[in-house]
């Protein structure tokens, strides 16, 4: 039977769900487990969505490379196939390997004998995590002490499982940390490649070639955050760009990309809002005209519409409004004047 103190502590790893900084709840977690069972030595391991390795993300006792060396040869074995496949973390003690499956049983194996048992240990228990049907990662504890991990401490590991893939999880939490909208599709783009956000649809925006130029771009200018409007085939899409703090296969240039179908607003045109974009950016009549062949007058009348449709009373305001709710549609080379920092 789970004392006070262990409920209490699986209580607390619940709850650290609730933090925004993964890294420091993951910390805490096993300082939590750590009171609530014995261990010497712990890890927990996030998937890297794009390699799928394991990389340490926190540790008691194990460096991170000695962490992620081992984890690497594990995942290799048939003991990590049966960690996988069972909802009760299995132990060494238990050795709770399925009796019918042809093998050796765990204790009696080359990676217990070649890599746990040199390093002290005598016990240790192992978890697979998942998020949203997704594996995400693993935790580990070990300890000295031969026959520690019995049904119940593996019951008690269980329960806090699914807290503990929350935090390993580099994209559970990406679109609570930039507050996005329960609606519309969101993908994070980070070094050429797309991760799909969890009960997210992809971003349309991503499979067009100047988009991913803007991308690039603006992943290059160190803000923080940038909204527009984007066309893909026909629709129009109100996108927002955010930088997305590194984590575990998320590399620090890493930008979220969410969307949300979206009429141009004011019932401009395309016309109209490009040639708004570019006086957002201060550019007069005559360099909107050349930049876009089109005549001095009707840039003129371009932005009499642009006036005449916004309300606003002077150029001065409409690009004012323009930045402010990012009526835009700007090039690589215009977001040094929309990106927020």
């Amino acid at each position: 039977m789970l004392s006070h103190h262990q409920i209490a502590a699986a209580t607390r790893i619940g709850m650290l769900t609730r933090e925004r900084d993964t890294a420091s709840a993951c910390a805490q977690a096993l300082q939590e487990l750590a009171r609530a069972l014995p261990l010497d030595a712990a890890t927990l391991l996030a998937l890297d969505p794009l390699t799928g390795t394991h990389v340490q993300v926190a540790g008691i006792g194990y460096t991170t490379e000695t962490s992620q060396a081992l984890a690497a040869e594990f995942v290799t074995t048939p003991w990590y196939r049966n960690v996988v496949r069972r909802a009760l973390p299995p132990s060494i003690s238990a050795d709770t390997e399925d009796p019918e499956e042809p093998g050796p049983r765990f204790r009696n194996g080359w990676f217990y004998a070649e890599r746990v048992r040199p390093a002290g240990f005598r016990d240790g228990v192992t978890g697979a995590l998942r998020h949203h049907d997704r594996r995400v990662g693993l935790i580990h504890l070990n300890t000295e002490s031969a026959g520690t991990y019995d049904t119940e401490a593996r019951h008690l590991l269980a329960s806090v499982i699914p807290a503990l893939a929350s935090f390993a999880d580099p994209v559970a939490h990406a679109g609570e940390l930039h507050g996005l909208p329960e609606r519309g599709a969101a993908s994070l783009v980070t070094a050429g490649s797309v991760i799909d956000l969890p009960g997210r649809d992809r971003a349309r925006v991503l499979g067009d070639a100047e988009f991913q130029g803007l991308l690039r771009a603006f992943a290059g200018t160190g803000g923080h955050r940038l909204r527009l409007l984007w066309p893909v085939e026909g629709a129009w899409y109100r996108v927002t760009l955010h930088r997305h703090r590194p984590g575990p296969g998320i590399t620090p240039d890493a930008v979220l990309t969410h969307e949300t179908p979206t009429e141009l607003p004011y019932g401009l045109s395309p016309r109209e809002l490009e040639v708004l974009t570019r006086a957002a950016t201060g550019q007069t009549n005559q360099a909107i005209a050349q930049a876009l062949f089109l005549s001095p007058r009707t840039v003129h009348s371009h932005i009499e519409h642009v006036l005449r449709k916004t309300g606003a009373a002077s150029r001065a305001e409409a690009t004012a409004l323009a930045v402010r709710d990012g009526l835009l549609r700007p090039g690589p080379d215009h977001l040094a004047f929309f990106v927020e920092r």
